[in-house]
């Protein structure tokens, strides 16, 4: 099992930044895949950043060029960079780890973006 706790939330103004923290209880070396995901109000959830199993790392088209997923190996953390935030980037992000077979997810942290 993995616990994981997201960290950085909170209400931004568009075009500005947050950057978002999730904290793994185990090593993250023994995490198969581990990123971000949302979902905002009636919609499913998506895919944002996640590192992969073969160490690739994926975007949604929607984030590209605006979003940075990055790790801390020693710290078991995994971090999300939002620079230039827009209305739509509104959502619960939640990190997500893999081990296989399972996936974990932390509760989740409020993004809003809003004038």
């Amino acid at each position: 099992q993995v616990q994981l706790v997201e960290s950085g939330g909170g209400l931004v103004q568009p075009g500005g930044s947050l950057r978002l923290a999730c904290a793994a209880s185990r090593s993250i070396f023994s995490i198969n895949a581990m990123g971000w995901y949302r979902q905002a109000p009636g919609k499913e959830r998506e895919l944002v950043a996640l590192f992969t199993t073969g160490g690739n790392i994926n975007y949604a088209d929607s984030v590209k060029g605006r979003f940075t997923i990055s790790r801390d190996w020693a710290k078991n953390m995994v971090y999300l960079q939002m620079n230039s935030l827009k209305p739509e980037d509104t959502a619960v992000y939640y990190c997500c780890a893999r081990v296989s077979p399972y996936d974990y997810w932390g509760q989740g942290t409020q993004v809003t973006v809003s004038s």
